[in-house]
């Protein structure tokens, strides 16, 4: 038999051509259904018997049509496209009748249902609507009426035909009889037999890559009804036709969809997976497949994610699976091999754990499920390589604060401990891991409790290798910056940790010379005899430290010992001015430090060098620049920086008015320069010879930490400013302070700051307001502050509000307040 060449035919020939088109159809069908008729017997098989009676019927209606030369083209393709329809229902019918070249008659079913003249639209059922066919044929019946009947019968597909339409039709067909094949899935209308005898599983599963948006859901809908609700004894037959791989793939694509078609994927999935192991394996070898599964599992939708999680679950005996749902951060199987798994299985989850690239928030999941018990008993009861991989798994997730107290509360702090004083070879292999654990649990205060932890790892320190030195000086500086650890620090020097440490400083090892250097800082906040300590060599080597150091951490612990040792010690002062620290510091911190550790180390550091006992030192101090280096730590981030180089700013400020020169000389060598003439000192000042604030330009940094939002600096930085305010000088100086527009920042200390920042700002008021245009300037703003400290400030500030608000005239002088 000879294919029909094409499915479109071109309207440009004569209307003969419609006509010759269906009249080879006719020619071609005429021996098909003459072996239908002979190969079966009708009257056995109904179904056969009423589908052969269409055709027939569709058979002579066409011959009809060729006999009556005026039947429209539009008519013609209707009537050629029901002989396919009812060739095809007859093939359907004859399914198990011994017909010869089922292939061609298909083919030829094809040919029909896709014919198309030039024109006219698949779609014809609107169409037939718009237009009315009067023409009668030569038997004088209506041709309109047959019209009728065919669109009738388009727009009621059967499931027969419905089938038919989504294995034989064109596209224009496909979404109507995907809609009506739909319905009747839903209604329980389409048997077992027929979904398997018609292949409507291979059918939509080819249709499907290629379909779109509401066609694809609807199939994806329509596989997972058949998947779910076909109860037969062939139903194993239908899903197993759903299981290849090419349409997971698909099915897996729809995952990342809109919710509504992930939802329907996620369900055929898992009713292709139940009980079917292969399947499931076959899904998780999918790229994507398990990270899109764990995202539906977090989806609002109910369930869909409850059928992601029964999914997962169901994949997850694979162990690699297991694996890969790790790493996308779905722990609970992970879990649950290292509590039920086997030994093998524990120790390969084990190993994940400390492998994966983890946040913190899957960190604190992995404690939260569960994970951190199961791998302390692997540690406690397993073989070595449980062991190891154990407490690997443990260093990976004992950083976050919450499951570090979890290890605390399994026990395991003594078990850490015995193991590190072990002396058996085969577990020296586990100490590693065991000493860095205990670092990360020392960030506890918890582990303060065990008085004796910080000593039983001092006396280890010189019996490990560097790698564990380096854990153990991690661990014992955890446990010193406790803000409660005093205690254990003051323990730690009387058992003699500070000898223990220095020769550490000197190391090769940086991570050990710098852990070293940290601890002895710490240790030393408690200490007030450090020089009993330290001798001249250990200073020393710590200032040298100090000037050779690329690390701001070592840089930061070695300034912040010196800065520890005693100020009142003169023999310290003059070690440390040979070693020639403070140029360096000035000459090389050319922008105030990165680090705010740093910048606090420096700033304690100075405040030996601005004893104001020790004019010489503070001359030595400013020819070597540290008023450039003190102004600059103003402008630090940390509230300690700007205090202490406040507060040296205050020591050498002290000392200013008794080192000015009188303006009144009676001879000069070098007449001085009207530039440095200082209308608050009302002398010549310099920065060098007279350690004046207003010429180093301190004040106005001064000012905008008083302007800040921050109030950890504001006592000390008043403090400063009341230098200037000293009884020789208050007039000047106040006028100055106005100048720079100090006095609103000192109302609001004065109402909010700490008790001695109070003190100090009142004190400062007082002083301001005995000048009557400052006071008619500023009063009416103090009054508020001024009146609500009295009413409920501390009892201790009442002498001096009283004298402020006295000048202010809203308190008499003779008030019982005073």
């Amino acid at each position: 038999m000879e294919e029909f060449e094409s499915s479109t035919i071109n309207s440009r020939s004569s209307s003969s051509i419609q006509t010759e088109a269906i009249t080879e159809f006719i020619g071609k069908l005429s021996p098909i259904l003459s072996e239908i008729r002979g190969c079966v017997e009708a009257e056995e098989v109904p179904a056969l018997e009423k589908a052969i009676a269409s055709l027939e019927s569709d058979y002579e209606r066409a011959r009809e049509a060729v006999d009556n030369q005026t039947s429209p083209a539009k008519n013609i393709e209707y009537l050629i496209h029901n002989l396919g329809r009812s060739l095809g229902l007859t093939l359907f019918a004859s399914h198990e009748a011994p017909l010869s070249n089922k292939d061609k008659v298909e083919v030829l079913c094809r040919e029909m249902m896709n014919v198309r003249f030039e024109s006219c639209s698949w779609e014809f059922a609107n169409e037939a609507e718009e237009t009315e066919f009067e023409t009668e044929d030569e038997t004088g019946e209506d041709t309109g009426e047959k019209t009728e009947e065919i669109v009738e019968e388009t727009r009621d597909l059967t499931v027969d035909e419905a089938i038919l339409e989504l294995k034989y039709g064109r596209e224009e067909g496909f979404k109507n009889a995907l809609f009506v094949l739909d319905g009747f899935l839903k209604n329980g209308m389409i048997s077992s037999e027929m979904i398997l005898d018609e292949d409507v599983v291979r059918i939509l599963c080819s249709r499907l890559a290629s379909c779109k948006g509401t066609d694809r859901l609807i199939i994806i809908r329509m596989l997972r009804c058949i998947a779910q609700h076909n109860h037969h004894h062939k139903q194993h037959s239908v899903q197993e036709k759903m299981k290849d791989l090419e349409l997971l793939s698909v099915l897996v694509k729809s995952l990342a969809r809109e919710a509504e078609e992930q939802k329907v994927a996620v369900g055929l999935l898992l009713s292709l997976c139940d009980e079917d192991a292969g399947v499931s394996r076959r899904i998780g070898r999918i790229q994507g497949s398990i990270v899109m599964l764990v995202a539906i599992s977090n989806v609002d939708d109910e369930e869909a994610s409850h059928n992601a999680r029964m999914l997962l679950n169901i994949m997850s005996t694979n162990t690699q699976h297991a694996l890969h749902m790790a790493e996308a951060g779905y722990f609970k199987p992970l879990i649950k091999y290292l509590k039920q798994g086997s030994e093998m299985s524990k120790v390969l989850m084990a190993s994940a754990v400390s492998r994966l690239e983890l946040t913190d928030q899957n960190k604190a999941a992995l404690g939260e499920q569960g994970a951190i018990e199961p791998l302390v008993s692997m540690f406690k009861e397993g073989n070595l390589e449980a062991k190891l991989s154990a407490l690997n798994a443990l260093e990976s997730i004992s950083n976050l604060k919450s499951n570090i107290q979890r290890v605390i509360d399994s026990g395991m702090v003594a078990s850490l401990l015995q193991l590190l004083f072990s002396v058996t070879s085969v577990l020296m292999t586990l100490r590693e891991p065991a000493s860095a654990i205990l670092a990360k649990v020392a960030q506890s205060e918890t582990i303060l409790v065990k008085h004796d932890v910080a000593q039983q790892m001092l006396s280890l320190l010189n019996l490990s290798s560097p790698i564990i030195q380096t854990h153990l000086l991690q661990a014992l500086n955890n446990i010193a910056s406790h803000p409660t650890a005093s205690t254990v620090r003051k323990k730690m020097k009387e058992n003699g940790a500070i000898p223990l440490l220095l020769p550490l400083v000197t190391e090769r090892d940086a991570r050990i010379r710098k852990g070293a250097l940290k601890l002895i800082h710490a240790l030393s906040k408690d200490i007030q005899e450090l020089t009993l300590e330290l001798d001249q060599s250990h200073i020393h080597t710590i200032a040298n430290i100090v000037l050779t150091t690329k690390s701001d951490c070592e840089k930061t612990a070695a300034l912040g010992i010196l800065a520890n040792l005693p100020i009142k010690e003169n023999r310290v002062t003059e070690i440390l001015k040979q070693t020639n620290i403070l140029p360096f510091l000035a000459s090389t911190t050319t922008s105030t430090p990165s680090s705010i550790m740093l910048s606090e180390s420096i700033a304690s550091f100075l405040v030996r060098f601005t004893n104001p006992n020790d004019k010489r030192l503070q001359h030595y101090a400013a020819e070597h620049g540290i008023f450039p280096l003190l102004i600059k730590l103003l402008t630090s981030t940390s509230e300690c920086a700007k205090s202490k180089a406040a507060l040296s700013l205050a020591q050498l400020s002290q000392n200013t008015i008794n080192m000015t020169k009188s303006r009144k000389l009676k001879w000069l060598c070098v007449p001085p320069s009207s530039d440095s003439f200082c209308k608050v000192h009302d002398r010549y000042c310099t920065i060098k010879g007279t350690l004046c604030l207003v010429k180093a330009g301190a004040i106005t940094p001064l000012v905008q930490i008083l302007q800040g939002g921050d109030r950890g600096a504001d006592e000390a930085v008043l403090g400063c400013l009341s230098t200037l305010l000293g009884d020789e000088i208050w007039e000047s100086g106040c006028r100055h302070l106005v100048e720079k527009s100090v006095v609103h920042p000192i109302i609001r200390v004065a109402g909010c700051g700490s008790f001695k920042a109070q003190e100090k700002a009142f004190w400062m008021l007082e002083r301001i307001f005995r000048v009557e245009s400052h006071r008619e300037e500023y009063g009416e703003s103090a009054e508020n502050v001024l009146i609500e400290v009295a009413q409920n400030g501390d009892p201790m500030l009442a002498p001096t509000v009283a004298k402020v608000l006295a000048q202010l005239q809203l308190l008499q002088p003779q008030s019982s307040y005073f």
